[in-house]
C-alpha cells in the first residue's frame, strides 16, 4: 500500500512567509516554480522560486530575436 498521492502536503515555512507567497500568487499574477528537488530519508525537499510571466509584447520580441538568429545562422551556414 502506497501513500495517498492527493493528500495535503505540509509547507515548512513560517505563517508570514506562506501568506506573503500566497498573496503574490493570487494578487499580482506571480507563479511558484520548483527550482530544485532533494530527497532525504522519507522526505522530499523542494526549493521554490517566485516568477512573473512575460507580457505579450515581450514574447513577440523574443520570437523576433530567435527568428533573426536563425536567419543569421542559415546565412552563415550556406556561405
Amino acid at each position: 500500500m502506497n501513500h495517498d498521492p492527493l493528500r495535503t502536503r505540509k509547507l515548512l515555512l513560517h505563517k508570514k512567509e506562506i501568506s506573503r507567497l500566497a498573496g503574490k500568487v493570487v494578487a499580482k499574477g506571480y507563479t511558484l516554480i520548483p527550482l530544485k528537488l532533494y530527497f532525504k530519508d522519507s522526505f522530499a525537499k523542494v526549493e521554490i522560486g517566485l516568477a512573473k510571466g512575460k507580457k505579450l509584447f515581450e514574447k513577440r520580441d523574443t520570437i523576433k530575436e530567435r527568428e533573426a538568429r536563425r536567419e543569421i545562422e542559415r546565412a552563415m551556414k550556406s556561405k
